[in-house]
């Protein structure tokens, strides 16, 4: 292989460059980004960056110099429209074309969009550094934000913004914050972690309408009760960047399905971080992890199989992630299922320092802390992967 080309110049392409030079790839790297910033570490821009304690410098996941040393091709401000495979070549939005012997899909995500909130002002969502500079400065003269979701970006939001001193209110359609990913007890005290800390927390109830003319003034709720805000965050979730991808080739399902090795169904294609929907070998089957540490460790996997031409075979490593809110950092690790219930196994719930455990059929599967890390990361390290359970 003389060229490869990366697709996506955040966390996940930089670490499959990374990746590609340590394996011994000495040809030409290009890498494409629809952003015109170099690549830079997300999950600040929720907390520290919002806070103005973080600047853009500091965001920066490499120094200039050490970006030269990767010796790439940075095709930036540009993004991909398609994929030719039986061209070998990825046709950018200027015109122009690259043209390849293997490509890394890294294109991530993007916010889902508020139905039918058209083009107000103080309307944001947060994925991007522009996008977080823009809400930074929306914040700067704001007196109430309402953060339309209780994810982990928008429970970081809302507790930046209370920091900042702003009144706060969170308005999320499930009864339950992160019920999928934590399960209803582990939820609700997520969701008195905010109450604690004054936020207004509206559960299973959506949003009808943002209101304003011109520029939002608050939210109608589905109850029919309105709420006033001069600033709105939708934090509604992502959806994976696929749209390139059309008649490719590549198979889409919930992003870019991959094996376990990041392999699509097309040669000398892989796919890595927020837009892959790989065979987990911890979970035992297809899973999208919208996570930091996933995104690195999957780099490595994909450059061993682009340049072996075999699909690699990844440890069996249980998702991780984690969130600050609050100055309480909560800690995750495994897959869980409906029906797996927490077991408090070290600290207390009251105190907001202790560790849990999902046991499944007498296994743990996944572990969450916090304000614990130490018992937390001897736990992670324990878990029984779901793939080796049975039912």
């Amino acid at each position: 292989m003389k060229t490869l080309i990366i697709v996506g110049a955040s966390l996940s392409g930089l670490h499959a460059a990374e990746a590609l030079r340590a394996q011994g790839f000495d040809g030409r790297l290009a890498i494409v980004g629809e952003e015109r910033h170099r690549p830079y570490d997300r999950p600040p821009l929720s907390k520290d960056f919002l806070l103005g304690t973080a600047g853009l410098d500091s965001l920066q996941l490499r120094p200039p110099e050490y970006e030269q040393s990767l010796d790439a091709d940075w095709l930036l401000d540009r993004r991909a429209v398609a994929l030719d495979p039986g061209g070998r070549a990825v046709e950018l939005s200027d015109g122009s074309r690259v043209v390849g012997d293997g490509v890394i899909i890294a294109t991530g995500a993007t916010p889902r969009a508020l139905r039918g909130a058209g083009d107000i002002k103080g309307l944001h969502t947060l994925r991007t550094l522009d996008d977080a500079v823009a809400l930074r400065t929306s914040l700067a003269t704001a007196q109430h934000v309402a953060v339309i979701g209780a994810g982990f970006i928008g429970s970081e939001v809302a507790a930046s913004c209370r920091a900042l001193g702003l009144e706060v209110t969170v308005v999320e359609a499930d009864g339950v914050p992160l019920r999928r990913q934590l399960g209803p007890v582990m939820g609700q005290l997520c969701a008195d972690l905010h109450r604690d800390n004054g936020v207004t927390v509206e559960l299973g109830v959506g949003v009808e309408q943002v209101l304003g003319s011109g520029r939002v003034t608050g939210l109608r709720l589905t109850d029919g009760r309105e709420i006033a805000a001069d600033t709105v965050v939708a934090a509604i979730g992502v959806e994976p960047a696929v749209g390139w991808l059309a008649g490719s080739g590549v198979d889409l399902d919930n992003g870019v399905v991959t094996d376990a090795g990041c392999a699509t169904a097309v040669p000398h294609v892989v796919a890595v971080g927020d837009v892959a929907n790989h065979h987990n070998p911890f979970i035992g089957g297809q899973a999208r992890i919208e996570h930091w540490t996933n995104g690195v460790e999957m780099a490595a996997t994909a450059a061993q199989t682009l340049l072996s031409g075999q699909s690699a075979t990844p440890p069996a490593k249980p998702p991780y992630f984690w969130s600050d809110q609050y100055n309480v950092r909560i800690q995750y690790a495994g897959h869980t299922r409906a029906g797996d219930e927490p077991v408090i196994v070290d600290g207390d719930t009251d105190s907001r320092s202790f560790v849990a455990v999902y046991r499944r059929g007498g296994a743990d599967v996944a572990v969450l802390a916090m304000n614990n890390p130490r018992s937390f990361g001897r736990l992670r390290r324990a878990l029984t992967p779901t793939s080796q359970l049975v039912g």
